[in-house]
């Protein structure tokens, strides 16, 4: 896989600042530890990437550095971050993740109802078709648009385990290029309930194949300024998603 382009949208607000925003004090070690999961999963920082600094992430998650620092241990014991010393040191996120939990419900072991699946489905395409409008009708700055091409490469390229977090990162970085600090935060947490769905069933490489085709064309869409075309295009790319997903799981 490629290392990823050092682009963000310009002025604006990233999936990684709306993922790191403040907890709530009553549950302050759960939400950082669910924050932190989030930037791992949602592919925001990658596979032997360092996360922020403590000091950074305290500031951001309006927590203590202790609960910072208690949050990291815990996901280091659990698989997903690694701890370096020295000048070069910090906290990076693990080269092999741990495998998902696989049920896919918000209580484990339990499997979804019906009715999960399609209030997570429909709220994705209200927020992802309206996202992929929102950015095409956008005048894009240069950055911006080298941010949503390497994305596009990124998920291209990836096979196996890279392949669902890349995905997620290209949804996402369309999220930001609406330039709606708003969104971004729903646009995440909802991801985090469709992948949870997408781990109960198979990585089919024909839908795969097929996937990468309807993002390229979304990005086209995006990229020329088709409103119409780009929402299009993602809602029948979600359509496809949800299609495997009531199969398998309804």
């Amino acid at each position: 896989m490629t290392d990823p382009v050092d682009v963000s949208p310009a002025d604006g607000v990233t999936a990684e600042d709306a993922v790191l925003r403040p907890v709530r004090e009553q549950n302050a070690f759960e939400e950082t530890v669910s924050r932190l999961l989030q930037t791992i999963r949602l592919g925001l920082v990658a596979p032997g990437e360092a996360l922020p600094s403590e000091r950074d992430l305290a500031t951001r998650l309006a927590v203590s550095r202790d609960t910072v620092r208690a949050a990291i241990t815990s996901l280091a014991e659990a698989g997903y971050l690694v701890s370096r010393r020295g000048r070069y040191g910090g906290t990076f996120v693990s080269e092999s993740l741990p495998e998902p939990a696989g049920a896919p419900s918000e209580e484990p072991g339990v499997r979804p109802s019906s009715a999960e699946i399609e209030d997570a489905l429909v709220f994705r395409s209200i927020l992802e078709v309206g996202a992929a409008r929102a950015a095409a009708a956008r005048t894009l700055t240069a950055a911006e648009r080298e941010l949503l091409w390497s994305s596009l490469r990124e998920s291209r390229s990836a096979t196996g385990d890279d392949y669902r977090r890349l995905d997620s990162r290209l949804h996402l970085v369309i999220g930001e290029l609406t330039g709606s600090p708003s969104l971004l935060p729903a646009l995440a947490d909802n991801r985090m309930r469709v992948n949870r769905l997408l781990d109960g069933i198979p990585l089919l490489d024909r839908n795969i194949r097929h996937s990468n085709e309807q993002h390229e064309t979304i990005t086209i869409a995006i990229l020329t300024g088709d409103v119409e075309g780009a929402g299009a295009a993602m809602a029948e790319h979600l359509d496809g998603s949800a299609a495997l997903l009531r199969g398998f799981l309804s």
